[in-house]
């Protein structure tokens, strides 16, 4: 194939804003269609970017176009059924992140695209910078030894975003944990080679955003208001190493917000952003610091890499499996959180 035929589902910000400029930019794409369930919306989207198709229907679009490809851009709640109409029409698939509500539809999806020999990738786009790159390629020479403990945060201080769904469990699945920890999460698991869980505890709170109604991100209903606004956790692996995980939406820190994973390592330890590395030498203790590490786009990253592995010529940087491995993560960080006990696993690799 030289030539990928893309359509998209979901005519919302992240469809405009990200992932249609970043495919019109590709020679190789061709954008054929795009669908909402506000078939206005898709239109306006179809307009202003010259795209010959527009639908409120996706199964309508997926029969009559046949795309070779299709980026899922739905609320939460609907990538299962979305993902799992495409990957049954024969269609390789880039969903935004999370894969899904439950690790069961993740598992479902990444079953159907092996099944359906279809590629299926998820919108992790911390995963391509330089940083997390550098860091993976260092892992593998050695450099830091052994890690034996990661701390994994992105927390904001009035960060509940006031816009869309994201204050609706049923619809998001949770909060800052499976919307902004997701991303810290996959990067620092795919630096871990996502080692085997022993136990997880956590514990979480939704106080700022029940008691109040506004923040640095615009203004929300209290009594609308049914996911935390704060998650804290603790993995004990199965090899004796540990992650420690911090997100929140709102928080009485300091700072407005921090994001950042942490690894420490027998040789040397390792800040992510900025990227520096600490250790000895000759008896003496170093830090370094990489000025020359590039900011590239990671939504552009991550779309080039689905469009060339669709096209065969380079591997997916984020793989079903890898999907399915967070979405448990997730699953198990909120049992813990809401029964308020350890909770035990001894099967996930």
């Amino acid at each position: 194939m030289k030539h990928l035929r893309m359509a998209l589902i979901g005519a919302g910000q992240i469809a405009k804003v990200t992932h249609i400029p970043n495919y019109i930019s590709m020679p190789e794409v061709e954008l054929v269609g795009i669908c909402d369930v506000r078939l206005e919306a898709a239109h306006k989207v179809a307009d202003t970017f010259h795209i010959p198709h527009f639908f409120d229907s996706s199964t309508k679009m997926l029969r009559e176009l046949r795309p070779d490809a299709v980026t899922v851009c739905v609320p939460n709640k609907f990538h299962y059924q979305t993902v799992m109409e495409a990957l049954d029409r024969g269609c390789h698939v880039f969903c935004e992140k999370p894969p899904a509500i439950t690790v069961e539809e993740a598992e479902q999806m990444e079953k159907k695209a092996c099944e359906k020999k279809c590629l299926l990738s998820y919108g992790f786009h911390l995963r391509s910078s330089e940083e997390v790159q550098f860091l993976h390629r260092a892992i593998e020479q050695n450099m830091l030894g052994e890690i034996y403990h990661v701390e994994v945060k992105w927390r904001r201080r009035r960060g509940i975003p006031g816009w869309g769904n994201f204050i609706d469990r049923e619809i998001q699945g949770g909060g800052p944990l499976i919307d902004i920890g997701a991303h810290v999460l996959d990067s620092a698991l795919y630096l871990l080679n996502y080692p085997r869980i022993e136990y997880i505890c956590a514990t979480s709170s939704s106080r700022i955003g029940k008691n109040y109604h506004s923040g640095l991100m615009g203004e929300w209903k209290p009594e609308k208001f049914t996911i935390e606004d704060a998650l804290f956790g603790f993995v004990k692996f199965k090899d004796g190493r540990s992650l420690e995980i911090q997100t929140s939406f709102a928080l009485n820190q300091k700072e407005r917000d921090i994001k950042n994973i942490l690894l420490y390592g027998d040789k040397c330890g390792a800040h992510l952003f900025p990227l520096e590395m600490y250790g000895e030498e000759a008896g003496h203790p170093y830090d370094k610091t990489y000025p020359f590490i590039g900011q590239k786009d990671l939504h552009m990253e991550l779309d080039r890499n689905f469009v060339q592995a669709c096209l065969g010529r380079e591997p997916l940087l984020v793989k079903p499996q890898q999907g399915t491995y967070i979405q448990r993560l997730i699953g198990l960080l909120y049992e813990a959180a809401e029964t308020g006990l350890p909770v035990l696993f001894g099967g996930m690799e």
